[in-house]
């Protein structure tokens, strides 16, 4: 600036005067000391310009959201994502330092539009402006659907997301597992189903974040901790309603593959009926809130006890019937039997009496019975023809009612057997 009186403007490295008029007359000029970058002595440092820049930038402008097209597209190595974000008109260049990069559900791609929300920095090392990103999303769902696609597509290509691999839960647990918040309104419904539809399942509870930073790995190292115990019947995992933003950890890929390699039958709840999540697509039953999820795990302890009581009376009618059936079936097998076994009882008697009258025919007995008679020596062996005799030999006759003492006055062998038989007792 110039003071009164004087025309013209200073020369660029004069100092600006430093002027006034006190009342009375002209003072004399009073000037002060160069201030950086106003005289080549003072001359900045380009790093001190850059840095000065810096300052009055971030100074100026607080964190923002900007909108624009997606161009030049880079991840470096480090893990940063580079790019530029322009319209009709202007161009801006971009930054997602990796530390940031979990709030984003996906990188974004050449030529999409997505609205950023961050801060307009300076980068030192070239003096350009960049706008430093802390969020991002695509107009629409672009990035979340993305996102989402990219990991359906690989747990597809792996098989986990096939029907087949789904279990049936069990009809009566005696333990549930809940992954979810300890202090959100999910735990309380699920007790709250529990207590009412059966008291006497046990609910043990595995806290985890559900949302923000950090949430997919607590959520995954309490699924893997519930399956490690092995003591649970069946497991729910879930949360209430929310934004996307807030249900985005149920669709982190790490969590849907903590939910797949589980042990233990899974149910999914997150959020409401609308929303469906990866994990919803993985678990063995995905169930449209909290409260579906727990009437889904346990059944009606009442009905329970009233199917129990009409499945036994049913069971002791059945087997009344059947008793009264196997009797009547013993009765006509009794008849039968008796009936069969009194036709063999006659049929055998009478083979014996034919066999008995057969043998009564043959017995020596029987042939005493005509009228003849048996010799036998007195050592008891029968005398059966001529030669067996001698004269003087003593013998005993066998006779139908006894026995006669006789001895031997002669033999003739010529005789016939019945006219020996004749012989007088001496």
């Amino acid at each position: 600036m110039t003071g009164p009186g004087r025309r013209g403007s200073p020369r660029p490295h004069d100092p600006l005067p430093d002027l006034f008029e006190p009342a009375g007359g002209p003072a004399p000029v009073r000037r002060r000391a160069a201030a950086p970058g106003e005289a080549p002595d003072t001359a900045l440092t380009i790093s001190g310009l850059v840095r000065t820049a810096q300052e009055v930038i971030e100074g100026a402008f607080f964190p923002l959201w900007i909108r624009g097209e997606v161009t030049d597209f880079k991840r470096h190595r480090s893990g940063h994502w580079y790019f530029c974000l322009r319209d009709e008109k202007s161009l801006v260049r971009c930054v997602v330092w990796s530390r940031d990069q979990f709030r984003m559900p996906a990188p974004p791609d050449d030529g999409m539009q997505i609205v950023a929300f961050g801060r307009l920095t300076v980068y030192p090392a070239r003096g350009e402006m960049q706008f430093t990103v802390a969020r991002l999303d695509a107009v629409g769902d672009g990035l979340w659907r993305k996102a989402l696609d990219a990991s359906i597509a690989r747990l597809t290509a792996e098989g986990l997301l096939a029907p087949e691999r789904r279990r049936p839960l069990p009809r009566m647990p005696r333990r549930i597992a809940v992954v979810t918040s300890l202090d959100g309104a999910a735990l309380r419904d699920i007790v709250a189903v529990v207590r009412r539809r059966c008291p006497i399942v046990q609910i043990v509870v595995c806290g985890a974040r559900v949302q923000g930073d950090g949430a997919p790995r607590e959520l995954a190292r309490a699924i893997e901790r519930v399956g490690r115990w092995g003591k649970a019947d069946v497991v729910i995992i879930g949360r209430g309603g929310g934004s996307r933003e807030d249900l985005w950890a149920f669709n982190d890929e790490g969590v849907a593959r903590a939910v797949a390699a589980c042990p233990i039958p899974t149910i999914s709840a997150v959020g409401h009926e609308v929303d469906v999540s990866l994990t919803d697509l993985v678990a063995d039953l995905r169930a449209p809130t909290p409260s579906a999820a727990a009437e889904a795990a346990v059944p009606v302890l009442a009905e329970l006890r009233a199917g129990l009581d009409a499945a036994s009376e049913s069971l002791r009618r059945a087997l009344a019937r059947r008793a009264t059936l196997a009797r009547r079936d013993l009765e006509l097998h009794h008849k039968r039997l008796t009936t069969s076994a009194l036709r063999t009882v006659e049929c055998r008697r009478a083979k014996w009496e034919r066999a008995a009258g057969r043998l009564h025919a043959l017995s020596p007995l029987a042939v005493l019975g005509r009228g003849y008679a048996i010799a036998r020596g007195e050592d008891g062996r029968t005398l059966s023809d001529s030669r067996a005799f001698a004269p003087g030999l003593r013998f005993r006759l066998m006779l139908r009612d006894g026995e006669v003492s006789a001895r031997t006055d002669a033999v003739d062998p010529a005789a016939t057997s019945e006219a020996s038989a004749d012989g007088a007792p001496s």
